[in-house]
């Protein structure tokens, strides 16, 4: 049921008033109204954590630091999953081709930790500054 065009203040109410919650719930069981209230407030805890979260410079030389950290941790996560992977053949074993496939995974690792969104580097950078933690979303 799409609500946008209908200018509901509490969606909570208007829900339990739509749908006929006279009855009440299974012991140990939520009601309806308690389910949107929850989800309301994750929300709401959730557009808490981006406010948050725009706090850290990420010019800063130390956030640039905190993110090189990060793609370093990421690099290592990479190196420990190839070396489960067995060897195709596509890149030889030669001094060169081990060179292009580390020079390959770094660039992942580093694609990835742009791309991702991990939260190392913003944790990194907010024990080291002295920043107040990120609030956890519920």
């Amino acid at each position: 049921m799409d609500i946008t065009g209908l200018n509901i203040q509490n969606p909570a109410s208007f829900y339990a008033d739509s749908i006929n919650m006279s009855s009440s719930p299974a012991a140990g069981a939520e009601s309806f109204v308690e389910i949107l209230k929850r989800a309301l407030a994750s929300q709401n805890a959730g557009s808490a954590v981006q406010a948050h979260s725009q706090l850290i410079d990420k010019n800063d030389r130390l956030y640039e630091l905190c993110l090189e950290l990060e793609t370093f941790l990421v690099k290592n996560l990479l190196s420990s999953m190839r070396s489960t992977v067995q060897k195709s053949g596509l890149v030889d074993d030669s001094f060169a081709g081990k060179m292009y496939e580390d020079m390959l995974y770094d660039e992942y690792a580093k694609s990835f930790t742009k791309k991702a969104n991990f939260g190392l580097a913003e944790q990194a950078y907010r024990q080291l500054t002295g920043a107040a933690p990120a609030m956890p979303a519920e």
